[in-house]
């Protein structure tokens, strides 16, 4: 049979898919696109806004709508959150945000016997972290790595922590493991991934801290580049950058997840940390990893926040100088706190304040790719761009570079000037 996948969300989703098509690979299916006709159609569904649940909708109505006679399965956080309305939008197979090779075998059998199939359960309840294959089917350069799920943080604007339960992760030698297949089967880099990577080690014995995890990575795969996913600042402290600073291929690019630059908005929103914290990861980073690439998130428009909450957000981020920024407007989230908080924003004033911020982000990442010339970068060539062969530097700038013919090279490129949305540059000769 030939199934398709449509993927919504984070990197764990994009991860977990790709696990899923290796499943029904293994089982000696085909894998398809959604343009493609199939036996069945994988929706696997992010719910972390109001406004990814509103494209969950559109894209199940719209396979329903192409596709009557084939199964289609919908999995993901947005099932786990709200099944009623993934039912009454007809799916055939509802799964949740877990048990993934359960979901795969479910499919299967709706597939042959065109019967109506649903496993959910309690995601606060789950204890153990399921293994699944790391790696894509297609030919890659970059994969990412899951090393953990969950979170039990529970912010007032995030639903997350009742999608994907409490925080659960992979054991170390599973990690090693996996990372080490990856190298064999050609990669030059993993992504470390989950929904809260920081929290890795936790619920292990004698709860290692995630740069034990790190370091062994690293050491494991030595001709890898190993990329850290989106990381909380409270755990970048001295000794994380002390003990990380000798890996070679850690890639110097920290994505730390900030959320808004007010410290009363920040306490509004149960963050864990506050500006001056935040600071002094991004010094300790800078201190520690010359020329690092320090990336985030923000929220603007948060419930109540004020013209002058907002100026100083705008401050703040200018003070850090990020290389790279997601600016997104609040999103009601319903069954959250903050949706009930006083003070919501209409959507003018969401609008305005994210061209605001998104003008400085600009500004900033120009900023910081401008920097860039004149220096030589290890580029890995990922896909070819018209004229150009592409690529991203350890910092996770793209490169363009004349020529075509590298892709799954890392070479040496000396950057000329700023080009689209990364740099121009030149491989250097001897090494072209």
């Amino acid at each position: 049979m030939k199934f398709a996948f449509y993927t919504l969300g984070c990197k764990t989703n994009q991860y977990e898919t790709q696990a899923m098509e290796k499943l029904f690979v293994q089982q000696g299916h085909e894998i398809g696109t959604f343009d493609d006709a199939c036996d069945g159609y994988i929706i696997n569904t992010c719910s972390v806004t109001a406004v990814a649940d509103k494209k969950n909708r559109a894209v199940i109505r719209r396979c329903r709508r192409e596709h009557p006679e084939a199964v289609i399965a919908v999995c993901g956080c947005y099932t786990q959150h709200d099944a009623e309305a993934v039912r009454q939008l007809g799916a055939d197979v509802l799964g949740g945000s877990g048990n993934r090779q359960a979901f795969v075998q479910q499919v299967l059998e709706s597939a042959a016997k065109h019967s109506h199939i649903e496993n959910l359960d309690n995601a606060l309840s789950r204890r153990e972290f399921e293994v699944l294959p790391a790696g894509g089917l297609a030919e890659r350069t970059r994969a990412m790595l899951k090393v953990q799920d969950g979170c039990v943080n529970f912010c007032t604007y995030c639903i997350i922590p009742y999608t994907r339960g409490p925080a659960r992760s992979a054991p170390l030698a599973l990690a090693v493991e996996q990372a080490k297949e990856l190298e064999e089967k050609g990669y030059r880099e993993i992504v470390v991934t989950g929904i809260e990577v920081a929290s890795w080690g936790v619920d292990l014995p004698g709860k290692p801290p995630v740069t034990e995890l790190i370091a062994a990575l690293c050491e494991a795969v030595p001709g890898m580049r190993v990329r850290l996913g989106s990381l909380e600042p409270r755990i970048v402290t001295e000794e994380f950058c002390r003990i990380l600073q000798k890996y070679e291929n850690l890639c110097p690019q920290f994505h730390l997840s900030m959320q808004s630059g007010s410290d009363t908005v920040l306490q509004r929103m149960k963050r864990k940390y506050d500006t001056a914290r935040f600071c002094e990861s991004v010094s300790l980073l800078r201190q520690y990893f010359p020329g690092c690439a320090i990336t985030t998130d923000m929220i603007v428009a948060f419930p109540g926040e004020t013209e002058e909450e907002f100026a100083e957000s705008l401050a703040f981020i200018r003070k850090c100088g990020f290389a790279d920024m997601h600016i997104f407007p609040y999103s009601r989230r319903p069954g959250t706190p903050a949706d009930k908080m006083p003070g919501q924003h209409d959507n003018a004033t969401k609008e305005a304040r994210s061209r605001a911020a998104t003008a400085v982000a600009a500004e900033m990442n120009r900023t910081y790719r401008e920097n860039l010339i004149g220096t030589v970068q290890q580029v890995l060539f990922e896909e070819p761009d018209g004229a150009y062969d592409t690529g991203h530097a350890l910092n996770y700038v793209r490169v363009y570079v004349p020529g075509a013919g590298r892709r799954n090279l890392v070479l040496p490129v000396k950057i000329t000037e700023i080009y689209r949305d990364g740099v121009l540059g030149a491989v250097e000769e001897s090494n072209a």
